[in-house]
């Protein structure tokens, strides 16, 4: 079974075609079709990591410079929810009978944080990223103080008001991606304290944002853990589950990632002359030494040395970091967009909804079945961080059922002895399935 999304030459292809788009066309269909490129980029790009295959579309992102295009276009949907998108659910005359369309905008800024989390593992990637590295840290902040206010907690319908009508359920999915994008940042600002070597970087990180303070506020709340209903539930591959009592003391890979950025920024030689250990950021990292357990040691062992640092630190007053004149870089991406669109947020909504969020019954198809390409579901399922279960005795499933495709199964056996229960579900799923078939030949 061939589970490869784009082949090297047809990945080089839309890695070349990249381009930064103005704020007015996003979701145009120029728009769209990277959209669909950078999907698929990420798909690929996820597979040749998980199956340690040539990175190819990494290599071709670091080669023809478009990484820090990944940031722009990131960075350009992020301001459209805050700017334009808000603007645009106050409309009065605007009820979309259909919001896919306007779901796969606000999914785009998901696809490139997991494509740039895949990708900037690599020090080379870090560096292609070049002046846009300032820019993702700047991003990283932004989303990084957002899980720390535990603004996102409750991603499923954060308010807790009942959801009625379209544009409620939008904002409601909206809030749920805004959740797994921060934890994606995440992992994506702990890679760059990896690589970081440019004094306006690490200032920025040090200085600027004091994300030692943010990443000890992260520890202390701890948002991808909670407490429901007498069980302790972590976010771990893009879900709550419920952790067994054996398991509660080991760390996910979120853990990890905080825990590496904070020895990263505060045992390197060259970001400890440049943080300001003052009183309250003193304070604060020393609390750190309460979670810094054997437990956690014996899954980092490297802790090992942040904790004889702390311990120094607690008995000492480090000097105050040395007054530079240094010219720093600022990043740009975020400012430009602003400025380039202030006072226009209305009229960008006004223009969006008459041109862009308003298509016709045959674009929509055109968009379905184009999409249903780009997520073939050979290649869907080789992404999933779990393999599917029999429906019958739980075990790991690899057959399909035929008529619905909904259900898994790991022998006839199992099959046939579902089928009694599976019978009803199946029907249904099917007569659907031909209806929507039989519609889409008639409109056609």
């Amino acid at each position: 079974m061939d589970t490869s999304v784009v082949v090297p030459v047809e990945a080089e292809g839309f890695i070349q075609s990249l381009e930064t788009f103005p704020l007015k066309e996003v979701g145009s269909a120029r728009w769209f079709r990277q959209h669909e490129y950078i999907e698929k980029l990420n798909m690929q790009a996820i597979l040749n990591a998980s199956a340690m295959h040539d990175e190819f579309v990494k290599e071709f992102l670091v080669s023809y410079g478009k990484i820090p295009v990944l940031v722009h276009e990131m960075i350009l949907v992020e301001v459209w929810k805050h700017k334009v998108f808000p603007v645009l659910c106050q409309l009065q005359d605007f009820n979309p009978k259909n919001t896919f369309h306007l779901y796969m905008v606000i999914h785009h800024e998901a696809t490139i944080i997991n494509l740039l989390e895949t990708i900037m593992f690599h020090k080379d990637s870090c560096e292609a990223a070049d002046d846009s590295v300032l820019d993702l840290v700047d991003y990283c902040h932004r989303k990084l103080t957002l899980l720390a206010s535990k603004a996102t907690h409750d991603q499923h319908n954060p308010t807790g008001k009942a959801v009625v009508s379209t544009i409620e359920e939008l904002q409601a999915q909206n809030a749920a991606l805004e959740f797994e994008i921060s934890l994606k940042a995440v992992s994506v600002l702990r890679y760059i304290t990896d690589h970081a070597e440019s004094i306006s970087v690490i200032s920025r990180m040090l200085c600027t944002h004091n994300m030692p303070c943010v990443l000890v506020q992260l520890i202390d709340c701890c948002p991808w853990s909670r407490f429901r209903e007498g069980e302790i539930e972590k976010y771990i591959n893009s879900r709550w589950q419920k952790i067994p009592v054996e398991d509660r003391l080991k760390i996910t890979k979120l853990d990890g990632q905080v825990w590496i950025s904070l020895f990263n920024l505060l045992l390197r030689q060259d970001c400890q002359r440049k943080y300001d250990f003052n009183n309250f950021n003193k304070n604060q990292l020393l609390k750190l030494r309460g979670f810094l357990t054997e437990v956690l040691i014996d899954q980092l062992p490297n802790l090992v040395e942040l904790q004889r640092y702390l311990a120094h630190l607690a008995v000492t007053d480090p000097a105050p970091p040395k007054k530079e004149l240094i010219l720093e870089q600022v990043p740009e991406i975020w400012n430009h967009i602003l400025r380039e669109n202030s006072g226009k947020w209305k009229a960008i909504a006004k223009y969006q909804v008459k041109e862009t969020f308003n298509p016709s019954e045959s674009d929509l198809k055109l968009q379905a079945q184009r999409l249903a390409q780009t997520y073939n579901l050979d290649v869907m399922e080789s992404l999933l961080p779990e393999k599917p279960k029999c429906g019958s005795c739980g075990k790991e499933a690899a057959k399909r059922c035929s008529r619905c495709q909904g259900e898994w199964y790991c022998h006839r056996e199992c099959q046939v002895k579902h089928w009694p229960k599976h019978k009803k579900a199946c029907q249904l799923i099917t007569e659907a399935t031909e209806k929507i078939q039989r519609d889409l030949q008639v409109n056609s």
